[in-house]
């Protein structure tokens, strides 16, 4: 599993909970002086997601109003840009005299080496908390140069169109669930992410020229991993559809699958074969037909599905459910749980 670390101020009491989310924020690499109308009860909820090169961090907390200074700055070793995601309320957020209002699904940038501001607002009253996911990515990570981000920085871009639709699910789905992912996989998370992350903020600068080929073509390739996996259960998906949603051509689209060293019909084979996988070993799936879960993933055709599964796992998939659902019921039994106990 990545390396993640929850901090939750509910596990003190009260009167002690705003004075631990300042040591938090203290220790963090972008510290900040931090102002509330909750201090008296300051119910908050920071995740860190260590990503190689990066760090995500999934805030949840009351109403806020954050200062970085120069005194601050002075202190920090790292210089970082933070790309930072509303989730749910409104922020707004001002460095080098440009300020912008933030609603849910909406993205900012800015820069830990100068002086801003930030806040955050809850819904309702202030009734809800608001909630964020922010990256931090130090100077050098990015093709792109502190220079020449400098127009985006306090601005907005949209985390629910294109590419920013893109990033947003990305980043929530890693800090939403990061025991998913193996440490071993952390670095290359982390890479995908600053690709994403560096072609969105290139597009926004329009400049995407600017960009190194190799990070446009994982974007891309990216781009279209999640169309692809949005659109298994689809029957129409193919490299001809696949490439006009993604306004290429399918020559270029087996082009960037060679480099992954598979095809695109092989890619989405495997990942309808996993769903299949994972559908027919899940006993809460065993009273739906065989058929039924391989319609689901895209497979029409009764004798291909059954002849692609057996030459792929040499089971038929009904072995396969039986000799699955069989093991669980094992590990489930009440005998096992005792052994289980016995064990440790």
């Amino acid at each position: 599993m990545v390396h993640r670390t929850m901090i939750d101020t509910e596990q003190l009491p009260p009167a002690e909970r705003f004075g631990m989310w300042l040591d938090l924020v203290a220790r963090t690499a972008a510290p900040l002086r931090i102002r509330s109308a909750h201090q008296h009860d300051f119910r908050a909820r920071a995740e860190f997601v260590e990503l190689g090169p990066i760090q995500l961090v999934r805030y949840r907390y009351p109403s806020l109003a954050a200062v970085r200074t120069a005194k601050l700055i002075r202190r920090t070793e790292v210089d970082f840009h933070m790309l930072a995601l509303t989730t749910d309320g409104a922020g707004v957020v001002g460095q080098d005299g440009r300020q912008s209002r933030l609603g849910a699904g909406e993205f900012t940038l800015y820069d830990g080496s100068r002086p801003h501001e930030v806040s955050g607002f809850g819904d309702e009253g202030e009734q809800q908390h608001a909630a964020s996911v922010v990256a931090l990515i130090p100077y050098g990570a990015m093709p792109l140069s502190p220079e020449r981000l400098t127009p985006l920085l306090a601005g907005r871009m949209s985390a629910t169109e294109g590419l920013g639709a893109l990033v947003a699910q990305y980043l929530t789905r890693i800090t939403s669930y990061p025991e998913q992912y193996r440490q071993a996989d952390a670095e290359r998370l982390g890479g995908v992410a600053l690709d994403l992350i560096s072609t969105m903020l290139g597009r926004h600068l329009v400049a995407e020229d600017d960009m190194p080929r190799e990070v446009r073509r994982r974007a891309l390739l990216a781009q279209v991993q999640n169309h692809i996996q949005r659109h298994l259960g689809d029957a129409g998906l193919t490299p001809g559809s696949i490439a006009e949603a993604h306004h290429i051509s399918v020559r270029s689209l087996h082009r960037l699958f060679e480099q992954e060293q598979t095809t695109v019909a092989s890619y989405v084979r495997e990942l309808r074969l996993e769903r299949c996988r994972r559908d027919l070993a899940d006993p809460a799936l065993a009273h739906r037909p065989v058929q039924a879960i391989a319609t689901r993933w895209g497979f029409r055709d009764k004798a291909h599905f059954s002849r692609t599964f057996r030459a792929a796992h040499r089971l038929t998939p009904q072995e396969y459910r039986t000799v699955h659902l069989q093991q669980a019921r094992i590990v489930n039994s009440p005998a096992s749980e005792v052994n289980s106990v016995r064990t440790y």
